[in-house]
């Protein structure tokens, strides 16, 4: 069953978030939320994860599917080595965090790694986790250009077999317009945030 929310409206004290939102997810392929920083993406994010309770509107085709997920922050354990930060939900992170760069770092401790390199053991997790849906919150957070890529290509190997829903950014990443067909309209109204497909 695709994953679709109709009609979800949240409002924080008076500002209006998202008004009415409607959206049918692809089942496979991935989407990528675009839009500047209080649009309402990351709001979206939790209402999908069920941590945030629209004012109205519904969500289904969540129900039963496992989920692998990136938030905005990296929220490692600093008491774990970053190979059991990547196994916290899932196994195989020497081989994601290899993929990642990050071979040489297993037995590190977060604090000890520089700020991209905390986004890439918060995607290996993900990875570990090896969900059905990928919900990626500012993905390339820190990341440098040729990293952004290397992980761009990396999840283009996966979203054929796996919905990516959505890959949030607070501003448009230039890297990723390489991946997104391009939108048919811009916006950037705080009412309806755009999706850009995934080629």
């Amino acid at each position: 069953m695709p994953i679709a929310v109709t009609g979800l409206t949240k409002r924080f004290g008076g500002k209006v978030v998202l008004d009415r939102f409607t959206y049918a997810f692809p089942e496979t392929g991935a989407v990528a939320l675009m839009g500047p920083s209080g649009v309402g993406k990351t709001t979206l994010f939790r209402i999908l994860l069920g941590l945030e309770r629209p004012d109205s509107g519904t969500v289904s085709g969540m129900d039963g599917k496992s989920v692998s997920v990136v938030f905005q922050e990296d929220r490692l354990f600093p008491g774990l080595t970053v190979l059991q930060n990547a196994e916290v939900a899932g196994s195989g992170g020497a081989e994601w965090l290899a993929r990642l760069g990050l071979g040489e770092e297993l037995n590190a401790r977060p604090d000890s790694l520089s700020g991209g390199m905390r986004r890439r053991v918060a995607l290996a997790r993900a990875l570990c986790r090896d969900g059905e849906i990928f919900l990626l919150d500012e993905p390339f957070q820190g990341l440098d250009p040729a990293r952004k890529r290397e992980v761009l290509e990396l999840f283009r190997e996966l979203k054929s077999r796996r919905s990516l829903s959505p890959g949030a950014a607070s501003t448009p990443f230039c890297t990723a317009c390489r991946t997104c067909s391009p939108p048919r309209r811009r916006t950037t109204t705080r009412r309806r945030p755009p999706f850009w497909p995934m080629r």
